[in-house]
């Protein structure tokens, strides 16, 4: 077996940083208490470093966002269908994200600059830079409407349309992920640049989000039953892997993208189920067992979806 092809280079690591969290979790060398810990530390201290200096230096006008666009209509097309299939209510929020989430930066920025070089990169790059903002915001303005309406309704209260509206939007934008974003791109149209004592920091967070985050995926894996969440952690693998990159390319290639544009966001959507869509079902604490064991399995399957992806796309006619 060729280790260096780029698919394996970069999902091996992924595999391996989850098994090393879930022998340290088996070996109780972190307790179960410590996990929600550890949980706030990736996504209250890691992420927001990382999110801020990613977009501290994007500039709208360099951007291409033609395919951005697309990637991000499908993706949002495919996110309410999920919705629908799970029941339109809180928790199925969570799952609709993990069917769309992508693992665009531990996976997706070693694997494109491997197979396609910079250009390829600059692609993913513009994506990534919009990825978390869009469909995080997406799904936590839906999630925190869904537990606006369910809260009413426990309460017995006249649901008041206008007020639910308001808060689940002032909840999503003062959200832990769509506010560095959001900052860091406002920060970055004044193009002063980050001073060396302020980024390096910022670079040692961010650079630790990867590694620690999926280290948490393996200790949550390891005190999570699998067998009872086998069959949903197998579905949402399935649309993830296969099903995403399928509407993907039958789409983009029905709206006209073509050649690099059209491979790179396929090969994005083959990619497995991000991190933050397993962080993100920490911090609501929903469907955390079967995103976690999701998590894990997507990874393996991307070895063949984004395999077949790369091997099949340069067949399709120009």
């Amino acid at each position: 077996m060729n280790f260096d092809h780029p698919v394996l280079s970069s999902l091996l690591p992924v595999v391996f940083l989850i098994l090393i969290g879930f022998v340290a979790g088996r070996a109780k060398l972190v307790r179960q208490e410590a996990i929600r810990d550890l949980s706030n530390l990736v996504f209250l201290v890691l992420t927001q470093a990382l999110l801020f200096r990613t977009m501290s230096s994007v500039h709208l006008e360099k951007l291409d966002l033609q395919p951005v666009f697309q990637y991000f209509l499908v993706a949002g097309g495919l996110f309410f269908v999920m919705l629908l299939l799970y029941g339109r209510d809180s928790r199925a929020s969570v799952l609709a994200l993990a069917s769309i989430f992508s693992n665009t930066l531990m996976i997706g920025v070693p694997l494109v600059g491997l197979a396609y070089g910079e250009s390829g990169q600059v692609l993913l790059f513009t994506l990534i830079s919009f990825h978390a903002l869009v469909l995080l915001t997406m799904a936590t303005v839906v999630l925190e409407l869904q537990m606006a309406h369910e809260q009413v309704r426990v309460a017995g209260e006249p649901r008041q349309m206008m007020k639910t509206v308001g808060l689940a939007f002032k909840n999503a934008v003062l959200h832990p992920v769509p506010l560095p974003i959001l900052i860091g791109l406002i920060y970055a149209q004044t193009g002063w640049g980050l001073h060396p004592i302020v980024d390096k920091p910022l670079q040692l967070l961010g650079a630790a989000f990867g590694p620690v985050a999926l280290v948490l995926v393996g200790i949550t894996l390891s005190q999570t039953p699998i067998g009872q969440h086998v069959k949903g952690a197998l579905k949402l693998s399935l649309v993830k892997s296969f099903v995403h990159p399928l509407v993907m390319v039958a789409a983009g290639y029905a709206m006209g993208m073509r050649g690099l544009h059209l491979t790179v966001m396929v090969v994005a959507a083959a990619l497995p189920i991000g991190a933050n869509v397993f962080l993100f079902s920490q911090r609501y604490q929903k469907e955390e067992d079967v995103v976690t064991a999701a998590v894990a399995v997507s990874t393996v399957f991307a070895i063949v979806s984004v395999s077949l992806v790369m091997a099949l796309l340069p067949l399709l006619p120009a």
